[in-house]
């Protein structure tokens, strides 16, 4: 179920990626300054059904780390970029070549394979006080070395370097999520006298402001591939640290189970920088699907 929810999540963030775009493009051909864009993003059914489910997808996550393990649901959310390829691809009515069918048959097989022979299981350790300030100490310094190396550079370079840090921050927002999630049961007053509650806002906002720049500073590709890699790579070793997850790894699965990473990180980096994905943003593109949600009487 952890799984199948996780998958939910990844094509509500990708659907909504679309029609939030749409939306804001929209309006930016018709406001100039950044309060008239916040105030016509509001007048917006298009925009707001974007956030919403945006609101969507952080539940169903949420719900999935609550159920599942860290170390298989994370790696489950990289399949957005999938759903975000076939999306655009069947709304804008563009053709899937060989880079992009490659990406996506790869993904699916390497992340099933994983999924297949880990059988995470455990995951319901609850961290201790030491776990946790190392583990903030750990993410704080590799968000701090990611965003020094990000600073200067090639265009690639500091994307990458970038992406790396919103990554781990947004793995770090995950594992704040769960436990979190663990503490549900105790009612809303639970989640408010667990400094972990807040801790989401500050790692969300952080990874956050981190791909903004990120996408700021160089190719969507540079800096999607870097996410696409290290978040599932964090969120696996935050699962074992923090919570016990335990991989099965004996009997010859472990070199299999890094082979089938590889293979579906090297299909991400494909699928990222097909030309479907990283123009995603051009504005011809965009103004096609906000004049075909016009006709449709959707948009208004």
């Amino acid at each position: 179920m952890a799984i199948v929810l996780a998958l939910l999540a990844a094509a509500a963030n990708a659907l909504a990626t679309v029609l939030q775009r749409i939306g804001v493009e929209e309006v930016s051909t018709e406001s100039r300054s950044s309060s008239s864009l916040i105030a016509g993003l509001l007048r917006r059914p298009i925009w707001f059904a974007g956030l919403g489910l945006t609101i969507a997808s952080f539940l169903l996550q949420a719900i999935a780390l609550s159920l599942g393990d860290l170390s298989s649901v994370q790696p489950v959310m990289v399949t957005e970029l999938l759903f975000l390829a076939i999306i655009l691809g069947g709304w804008f009515k563009l053709t899937f070549g060989t880079r992009e069918w490659a990406g996506i048959a790869g993904t699916v097989a390497g992340l099933g394979t994983f999924l297949a022979l880990s059988s995470a299981r455990g995951g319901h350790q609850r961290p201790d006080r030491l776990n946790w300030t190392l583990l903030l100490i750990a993410c704080c310094g590799a968000i701090l070395l990611a965003a020094i190396l990000g600073a200067r550079g090639t265009r690639s370079w500091r994307a990458a370097w970038l992406g790396t840090g919103g990554a781990v921050a947004f793995a770090l927002t995950a594992a704040f999520i769960k436990t979190a999630a663990d503490v549900w049961s105790h009612g809303p007053v639970g989640l408010l006298l667990h400094w972990q509650t807040y801790g989401i806002a500050v790692a969300g906002l952080g990874g956050f402001v981190m791909t903004q720049h990120a996408l700021q500073a160089g190719p969507v590709a540079a800096s999607q591939s870097a996410l696409l890699i290290v978040n599932p790579l964090s969120s696996i070793v935050m699962g074992i640290w923090l919570f016990g997850d335990r991989l099965r790894t004996a009997g010859g699965r472990g070199p299999v189970e890094v082979a089938a990473l590889a293979a579906m990180f090297a299909s991400l980096y494909l699928l990222s920088h097909s030309p479907l994905i990283a123009d995603d943003t051009d504005e011809a593109r965009l103004s096609e699907g906000r004049a075909q949600m016009q006709a449709e009487g959707i948009s208004r």
